[in-house]
């Protein structure tokens, strides 16, 4: 994540919690992040310097002025007249991050040799809750590579439980 993404992130956080809009700056961010992903060459044609800035404009309130909040759209204008507008993915997680934070919401990535069944899943869920006191979003992935165990990765914090990991530690023990 970019510096200049967190700042803009963080200021938006912070300007939407004076106005009490956290909720629809969220949601605003979430619409403009599914258009940018649907349709990657419009995040080019705004980049774009070779295309005059009032048609970038004008373009973004053409698109976005009756899906998002007018808060919104002048911050995704801002960033577009600062030649920032490839900023704005990280400023739309870190905004997310703050909410979470906010919100008491951790996520949490956790990568297995082999799928979990619900069990081991909703086990998982409830642990991390009770250990973190937060609610906790849970997104699996699986990765053949490892041995065995699992790999969490906790709100940037890495927790390695794989029995690769643990191959290595003994290794390193034998051979001090």
């Amino acid at each position: 994540m970019t510096e200049l993404g967190k700042e803009y992130g963080t200021a938006l956080f912070m300007l939407s919690a004076e106005e009490g809009q956290i909720d629809e700056v969220a949601r605003g961010l979430s619409v403009i992040r599914s258009a940018f992903n649907e349709n990657p060459e419009y995040f080019d044609f705004l980049s774009s310097p070779s295309i005059s800035l009032n048609y970038r404009l004008k373009s973004l309130s053409n698109v976005f002025s009756e899906s998002i909040p007018t808060y919104v759209l002048s911050y995704l204008q801002l960033m577009c007249e600062k030649g920032r507008i490839n900023c704005f993915l990280d400023s739309a997680n870190e905004f997310k991050k703050l909410m979470d934070t906010l919100n008491h919401v951790s996520n949490i990535k956790v990568t297995s040799a082999v799928g979990l069944t619900v069990d081991e899943k909703n086990k998982l869920k409830d642990k991390f809750e009770s250990t973190y006191k937060n609610k906790v979003n849970i997104q699996f992935y699986i990765d053949k590579s490892l041995l065995g165990g699992i790999i969490a990765e906790i709100d940037g914090n890495i927790i390695d439980g794989s029995l690769r990991h643990s191959l290595h530690e003994i290794k390193e023990v034998m051979n001090k």
